[in-house]
């Protein structure tokens, strides 16, 4: 094994290399060696799997598109204004990247609550509660998943040469117009990549799922949580729905294999 420039490794570091791949490689590995294949079908054929699988397309497509209508107006305000707070504002749009889902959960709970800030107002004015709800699956899915997509966004935008909307802009189009009709198309790339990552996160989202809507079969169940209660009482079929969420990442990491993991 030879590095690019024709040098040969060290052993230093081609050592610690070959342990780090085994450690991430392994588990997966582990994983298809343990699956029940003779028993999939029926594994993956029953109501529960069924219904947790349904539920978890419809909420991780709903919560990508509230980050598409919430996240791609973030992304442009913080590409292409100036504004007292800025930095602020773009930490705490990517701090759910970094925070534990379920302290999301948590906070989720303290704000949209029955007794929570928002939560409260919201029961009481127009009699809505958000927790344990499937509706409160697809805000905690957004919550967890947006960031994936603003930051996609925002890259995209600062690589788009601006002169194109300032040359709308002379020609009479409105900031809005020219946003719609000509920055729109040039960042769809990254809008599409952006998406997917946050649809991919959302439909694996675990931690502030149970916390902010529990885990009710039919109604907030999604597949993430079915593994997690199968693997108490039905491993076979938890390593059924785990390589199902296996093959719906590998889809991922193919499908953006281009924009992000191409080498020069």
């Amino acid at each position: 094994m030879r590095a690019k420039r024709g040098s040969r490794i060290p052993l230093a570091l081609l050592l610690p290399a070959l342990l780090g791949l085994v450690f991430l490689v392994l588990p997966l590995a582990g994983l298809l060696i343990r699956a029940p294949w003779s028993a999939m079908p029926s594994e993956l054929s029953s109501p529960a799997v069924w219904d947790a699988l349904r539920l978890s397309l419809i909420c991780a497509t709903s919560a990508t598109g509230v980050s598409l209508v919430l996240g791609v107006p973030l992304a442009w305000l913080l590409a292409r204004t100036e504004f007292p707070g800025r930095r602020v504002i773009r930490a705490l749009v990517t701090l759910p990247l970094v925070l534990p889902p379920v302290v999301g959960g948590v906070a989720l709970l303290l704000a949209l609550g029955r007794n929570g800030i928002v939560g409260r107002w919201l029961d009481s004015a127009f009699g809505i509660t958000l927790p344990f709800t499937t509706t409160g699956v697809v805000i905690a899915e957004a919550f967890v998943a947006m960031p994936f997509l603003v930051i996609s966004v925002e890259g995209a935008l600062r690589a788009a040469d601006p002169r194109y909307e300032e040359a709308a802009a002379t020609l009479g189009a409105s900031r809005l117009t020219a946003f719609r009709r000509v920055t729109l198309p040039m960042i769809a790339p990254g809008v599409g990549a952006g998406a997917v990552l946050a649809w991919a996160r959302a439909l694996g989202e675990f931690g502030a799922t149970i916390t902010f809507a529990g885990n009710f079969p039919g109604k907030t169940q999604t597949m993430p949580l079915a593994v997690y209660l199968a693997m108490e009482t039905d491993p076979d079929t938890a390593i059924a729905l785990s390589l199902v969420l296996l093959a719906v990442s590998i889809a991922v990491l193919v499908g953006l294999r281009d924009r992000w993991m191409s080498t020069p």
